[in-house]
């Protein structure tokens, strides 16, 4: 009976059991809950942009301008990881590409079977699709970053005239009361092959990853990759003003720098309209939605 009590004591102290094991804590799974850095930059950028505001939409000029300050660098870093990831999905499309045509060499050997060049087809096209989303999308996030630097001027404008044309060194807006949506964007594209033998340079139709991400409403809006000043990007603005559809056109997203010129088609979004948007504009009208120029 002494042997007995004296072995429950063994097995009841905690020692006999060996270390203890904290619930939740596994190195292993460490590494991988560590997010990739591009990955993370996108995901503070739509935290960001994208929450809810906790304060009433009334600010003071100091506010909206840290505001806009934050969303700017948020567009920034946005890109900024886009640029990161762009040469790492280019390599893949490489390797892809080079496996697909080794194996197809074999196959012409008898070598290998034909589902194993229909496999390395698919991992190209998946490689392919994957850097081709990427380009485009730095394209997209290019011209976020011009939207966000140039809501300053955006701001600084009075509320437009129904039909007004503003301009300022780093924009033009044209306040058109005309009908717009997608759906009559073939008469656009027609009248623009018709003049210029191209069609339409369209960069973003409608709302894109790269708009829910940083928070912008380009729901019934495209973005056209044209240079406001250039020959193509002035007959667009007339062609626009003539049949009363509003647009804002950038002019960069730097002063000298051409990436991120174009010109939005179509209303503000809610979050970019209110710098200077009368009543009736840019959606229900008199909220301060001057964060935004999108």
């Amino acid at each position: 009976m002494r042997r007995d009590r004296q072995r429950r004591r063994r097995c009841d102290h905690p020692g006999a059991r060996g270390p203890a094991r904290h619930v939740g804590h596994d190195p292993r799974r460490v590494g991988r809950l560590i997010p990739r850095r591009p990955a993370l930059i996108v995901a503070l950028a739509a935290l960001l942009l994208a929450a809810p505001p906790t304060r009433p939409l009334a600010q003071s000029g100091s506010e909206l301008e840290a505001a806009r300050a934050v969303q700017a660098d948020a567009a920034r870093r946005y890109r900024e990881s886009l640029v990161e990831l762009r040469p790492l999905h280019e390599a893949a499309e490489q390797r892809a590409a080079a496996e697909l045509e080794r194996r197809r060499a074999l196959l012409a050997q008898g070598l290998i079977a034909r589902a194993d060049v229909e496999a390395a087809e698919r991992a190209w096209d998946e490689a392919r699709r994957v850097a081709e989303r990427t380009r485009t999308s730095i394209v997209e996030a290019d011209a976020l970053v011009s939207d966000a630097e140039a809501a300053r001027e955006l701001a600084a404008l009075p509320p437009p005239r129904p039909g007004e044309t503003q301009e300022a060194p780093g924009l033009v807006r044209f306040a058109g009361v005309g009908r717009w949506s997608l759906a009559t964007l073939p008469a656009l594209e027609r009248f623009f092959a018709g003049r210029f033998g191209r069609a339409l340079p369209i960069s973003a139709l409608g709302q894109t990853t790269a708009h829910d991400r940083l928070g912008f409403d380009h729901r019934n809006a495209i973005d056209v990759a044209l240079h406001p000043d250039s020959a193509e990007g002035r007959t667009l603005m007339n062609y626009l003003r003539a049949h009363g559809i509003p647009f804002l056109a950038f002019r960069a997203a730097r002063a000298g720098v051409a990436t991120g010129a174009h010109i939005h088609v179509g209303e503000p979004s809610e979050r970019l309209a209110a710098a200077g948007a009368g009543p009736g504009r840019g959606g229900a009208g008199g909220g301060d939605r001057s964060l935004n120029a999108r």
